[in-house]
Parts: structure tokens; C-alpha cells; sequence
């Protein structure tokens, strides 16, 4: 190499190192612009709805007249619009808790047990959320009338939690996997049974995913429609009691209630957020 030349390179390498840095910075502010775009679509509308809960005109149209509470009052006198949300909710508290109870035992005889035909169970365990809600809805009513039962909420309860079986099981499964089985022989050579090795080691191991799939089961049931239409009876749920007021059009009752929905939701992600946190700190 010449003398001459080296002089030229050691002006270049600055150059190359900050061209790599813009480039670096560039592709960097496109991802957080491609990421702003998409979180801007999925959260504009649940913005406008919260906004019109408050506006003081029935209309939904932009710009708003005013602020107010209305809307929460009436709400509040709402009997129907009430029963339907509380039916909701027993709805969707039962179904999770049905669920969790068959879907965390049925994760851990996939993970830990061998037996003939796992692959096909596993495969069945899956299927009633790969099926269209209304396969499943049609094919639990015919069920139910043949063995005579009556629609109702309970029905309904059962089948939410066939459809959302799935859910619990593979996310519990999933985190089982990553488990070492070495916790599970340690706990066996200090003298503790399977229930005490299950309770002590396991469950507080693979707790965040529970709570994960339990929430997760509770949103999908909470507004299930088609499952829902089959298997109800008198009893209106949340989705439905919407459905049937849609001929009339969307009134500002139905933003409010939407509304305090985001701010439940927005409360169970805070709540799982400290769980997973509390966790993470007596893993430390």
C-alpha cells in the first residue's frame, strides 16, 4: 500500500461509519412510522367511540355539540341494556373458570403424559376454534335438543367454553414446553408429591400464561355472537342486546357502555401487567 493512498481511506472510513448511521436512523423511523400508522387504524375508532359517549347530542356526527353525563345516567336507568351486561359477564367469568379448570389439565397430560393417540387428541383439543362459531353453535344445539336440555345462559356457557378450550390449551402447553423438567425431579427428590410439585413448583411457573389465556378466554366471550345466537334463551347477552338495537341505529347508550368496556380492558392489561411484573421479581 502507498503512502499515498492511506491518507484517502482514513478520510472514507468516517464517511462509510456515517453513512451506516443514517441508514441505521432511517430504517429505525420507518418501522416506528409503520408501527404509529397501524396502531393509529386499530385505535382511532375506539377513540371516536369514547368521544361520543360524551357528546351531548344524539347524533353521531362530527364536529360534537358538546360535552356531557347523559348518556351515563340513562345508562344507568337502562334495566335491559344492565341485565344484558351482567349477564355478559357471568357469561364470560364462568366459561373462563370452566375452561381453565378442563383446558391447564388437558395442557399438562399433553406435555407430560404418553398415551395412544396424543397426536390425535392434541389435533381434537384444537378443532372447535379452527370451526366457524356457527358450525359450532348449530352442532351444540343439536345436541342440547337431543338430550333435551333447555337454552339458556348455562348453555351457553357450556359452549363458549368448547370453542375456547383451544385458547387455554395451547398457551399453557406452550409455556409448559419451556419448563424445565429438572424443577419437577428436584421437587420429587426433596419428598414432595405430585399435587405439592404441581401447586408449589409448577402452576407459580407457569402462572402469567394462565392468567394470559384467562383474560384472553374472558374478552372472546364476553363478545361472542354466534355461538351465543344458537345456545341462548331468554336471557340477552351484551353482543346480543347490541344486535337487536341495531335496526333502530347505535344510540349514545351504547358508546357509553363501550366506553366503560375500554376502561375494564384497559384495567385487566394494568392488573396482568403487575402480576407478570410481581412474578418477574421472585424470579429474581
Amino acid at each position: 500500500m502507498s503512502l499515498a493512498a492511506a491518507p484517502s481511506q482514513v478520510r472514507t472510513a468516517p464517511r462509510a461509519r456515517f453513512s451506516k448511521r443514517i441508514r441505521k436512523l432511517t430504517d429505525t423511523w420507518v418501522w416506528i412510522g409503520v408501527a404509529t400508522l397501524i396502531l393509529t387504524f386499530l385505535y382511532i375508532p375506539i377513540v371516536v367511540l369514547v368521544a361520543f359517549s360524551f357528546n351531548s347530542s344524539r347524533s353521531l356526527s362530527w364536529p360534537m355539540t358538546g360535552l356531557t353525563l347523559d348518556w351515563y345516567r340513562k345508562l344507568a336507568e337502562n334495566d335491559q341494556l344492565i341485565a344484558a351486561v351482567q349477564n355478559s359477564v357471568y357469561v364470560a367469568v364462568s366459561a373462563t373458570i370452566l375452561t381453565l379448570l378442563i383446558g391447564v389439565p388437558a395442557a399438562l397430560a399433553l406435555d407430560r403424559l404418553e398415551f395412544p393417540g396424543k397426536g390425535v387428541f392434541r389435533k381434537l383439543v384444537l378443532l372447535p376454534i379452527a370451526l366457524p362459531g356457527i358450525v359450532t353453535g348449530i352442532s351444540m344445539l343439536i345436541l342440547f335438543r337431543l338430550m333435551g336440555f333447555g337454552l339458556s345462559l348455562e348453555t351457553v356457557i357450556i359452549g363458549h367454553a368448547t370453542a375456547l378450550l383451544a385458547v387455554v390449551v395451547t398457551q399453557v402447553f406452550a409455556r409448559l414446553q419451556r419448563l424445565p423438567r429438572s424443577l419437577d425431579e428436584a421437587s420429587a427428590d426433596l419428598g414432595a408429591s405430585g399435587w405439592q410439585t404441581f401447586f408449589l413448583v409448577t402452576l407459580p411457573n407457569i402462572r402469567t400464561a394462565v392468567i394470559g389465556a384467562g383474560i384472553l378466554s374472558f374478552t372472546l366471550s364476553f363478545d361472542e355472537i354466534p355461538v351465543t345466537f344458537f345456545l341462548t334463551g331468554r336471557d340477552n347477552t351484551l353482543p346480543m342486546y347490541i344486535w337487536s338495537t341495531m335496526r333502530r341505529g347505535l344510540t349514545p347508550e351504547i358508546n357509553a357502555v363501550g366506553a366503560l368496556i375500554v376502561a375494564a380492558s384497559i384495567l385487566l392489561i394494568l392488573i396482568s401487567v403487575l402480576l407478570q411484573r410481581e412474578r418477574t421479581g421472585q424470579g429474581r
